[in-house]
């Protein structure tokens, strides 16, 4: 009994290992039950599907493969990649993105996930400029430097050339001495480089055939007063820098660390394609304590001698007497606020021309007047500052001109004060050689009647009296009453040969039979410090004996 209690016993040890054999090996589940081997078969080949790697991604030519990171999401992986590519903008890219990734959806990317870049360029942008006659006949708008790189800028750009413009002013340094672009420079820090590639919106502006215009606010530079005030205008009283009207906003124009800078600013920008640099701000302040105001210029001055002296006490405008004029004569003089200007546009001059580019310079409009009190104070000597470049473009807004010549409401005046100014400017400029394409008004600040037809009288009035192009402003870049206006007068051209414009495009020969109309006859030119007599052109009307130069801003 024993004996046989024991083989039993390793007969069912064995048959339970059988029964384990089964259950591991397939082949043995399967000879027991058919379904189970079907079913183990789908079991193997999804396992076998899952452990295959994905199949590579075929990158084709001008792409990169990208494979995101944790907290990656596609705007901020086009952002990255912007400068690397060919698009303008990172909404551009972004969307490009997604077309070469099957149309993809949703802005979050996935820790691993390998996304297409397309537009990759081999190497950086190197653009140059496009080559034009000073005389070109420039139809522009102006953009600040963050829409200029923007995608509502791009929009903005591409309209107003559909309805006939051929350039654009865009805004390396405004006033605020923020530079737009990645410029290497000791003076140049904590910047934020709104134009991220100079050089590729260069070359969009010339893709459309349009001329690139660069616009630096020279002398008056917040940041750079706030980041170095040892550079400041000083106050005379206190030793600090000076204050205009409660502002720090002006470096000092006859510091020469001030204008290396900007002109190693200026020489970078021609260098990177742009076809002109315009200077704006080339001028001391004209508006605050006058007295207080100490330049380094002035260092050198005799004792007891200042830039303005010659001004001091003396009624501002054309009410000053002969004898004033005759007793200013002889008084000793040092070096004036014009000579520091002067002198800084011809080496900034000296440094910009040789590159092919040209230079341009925006002058107050008032300055047309030749008054001895706004020279004085700004340094704007129109008869020398127009020997140091290609271009004056006087900034003749109609509402600018308060309580000039007798209108109550100069900006409803838009044919008397673009006429006026435009006489008076030739008349000083004239033998010179500078081309006149002065700045005209499209914003409707100070006047009830801005409108298209507004926009047109300036443009039509402004090349009758000799200018040669125009410049649009509007500090909000906001074009709807140019955009209107343009169509009309490219159809009144179309009846009528260059009544408002030539019409001239980059790279095409202006039409020498749509030449400015011929200037009517005017007084020889005089300087307005030497004592000759004034042109015989109506002076500007200013009421009361306190009369005071209006206050003035860049637009």
């Amino acid at each position: 009994m024993p004996r046989f209690s024991t083989f039993g016993a390793a007969a069912l040890l064995i048959r339970l290992a059988l029964a384990a054999c089964s259950l591991v090996s397939p082949t043995a589940a399967a000879q027991a039950n058919s379904h189970a081997a079907q079913l183990i078969k789908a079991k193997t080949t999804a396992t076998t599907r899952q452990t295959q790697p994905p199949a590579p991604i075929i990158v084709p030519p001008g792409s990169e493969l990208y494979q995101a990171q944790r907290g990656d999401s596609l705007p901020a992986v086009a952002r990255k990649y912007l400068r690397k590519t060919t698009y303008l903008t990172s909404s551009e890219l972004a969307d490009a993105i997604r077309s070469a990734n099957g149309n993809r959806h949703g802005a979050f990317l996935k820790p691993g996930e390998q996304i297409l870049i397309p537009g990759i360029l081999e190497s950086p942008i190197v653009e140059k400029p496009v080559p034009v006659a000073r005389d070109f006949e420039v139809r522009a708008i102006y953009l600040t430097g963050v829409m200029a790189a923007s995608e509502h800028g791009e929009r903005i750009i591409r309209h107003w050339r559909e309805v006939g413009g051929n350039a654009v002013v865009f805004d390396i340094k405004d006033s605020d001495g923020i530079v737009n672009i990645a410029f290497d420079h000791p003076l140049a820090t904590g910047q934020r480089h709104y134009i991220s590639d100079l050089p590729k919106l260069i070359r969009f502006l010339h893709s459309l055939n349009m001329h690139a215009i660069a616009r630096i606010a020279i002398f008056r530079d917040e940041h750079l007063v706030a980041t170095h005030p040892e550079l400041a205008v000083h106050s005379r009283r206190t030793g600090e820098p000076w204050r205009e009207n409660g502002k720090l906003v002006w470096t000092d124009p006859s510091n020469l660390k001030v204008q290396d800078y900007d002109i190693a600013l200026a020489r970078f920008v021609a260098q990177s394609g742009v076809d002109e640099v315009q200077f704006d701000y080339v001028r001391f302040p004209a508006e605050g304590d006058q007295k207080d105001a100490g330049f380094a210029f002035q260092a050198d001055q005799p004792k007891g001698v200042s830039d303005d002296d010659s001004n001091r006490n003396q009624p501002a405008g054309p009410s000053k007497t002969k004898t004033a004029t005759k007793a200013a004569a002889a008084q000793p003089k040092g070096i004036q606020r014009s000579d520091v200007i002067a002198s800084f546009l011809n080496r900034a001059y000296a440094q910009i021309h040789p590159t092919g580019v040209l230079l341009s310079l925006d002058v107050f409009g008032v300055m047309a007047w030749q008054r001895p009190v706004d020279l004085s104070h700004t340094g704007q000597d129109i008869v020398a500052m127009s020997r140091h470049c290609d271009v004056l473009s006087p900034m003749i807004y109609p509402s600018h001109f308060f309580g000039m010549d007798g209108y109550e409401k100069p900006g409803d005046a838009p044919e008397h004060f673009i006429a006026e100014s435009m006489d008076r400017f030739r008349l000083i400029t004239k033998d010179s050689g500078v081309v006149l394409r002065p700045w005209l008004q499209a914003f409707a600040w100070r006047t009830k009647t801005y409108s298209p037809h507004y926009v047109e009288v300036q443009v039509s009035v402004a090349r009758q009296k000799g200018g040669i192009g125009f410049l649009f402003w509007n500090a909000n870049n906001d074009y709807s009453k140019p955009y209107t206006a343009m169509p009309e007068m490219r159809a009144a051209n179309a009846r009528e040969k260059g009544v408002f414009f030539r019409g001239d495009e980059v790279g095409v020969k202006s039409d020498p039979g749509l030449a400015t109309a011929a200037p009517s006859p005017l007084t020889v030119p005089v300087h307005p410090s030497n004592g000759t007599p004034q042109p015989a052109l109506s002076q500007p009307v200013v009421s009361g004996a306190s009369y005071r130069p209006p206050s003035i801003y860049r637009h």
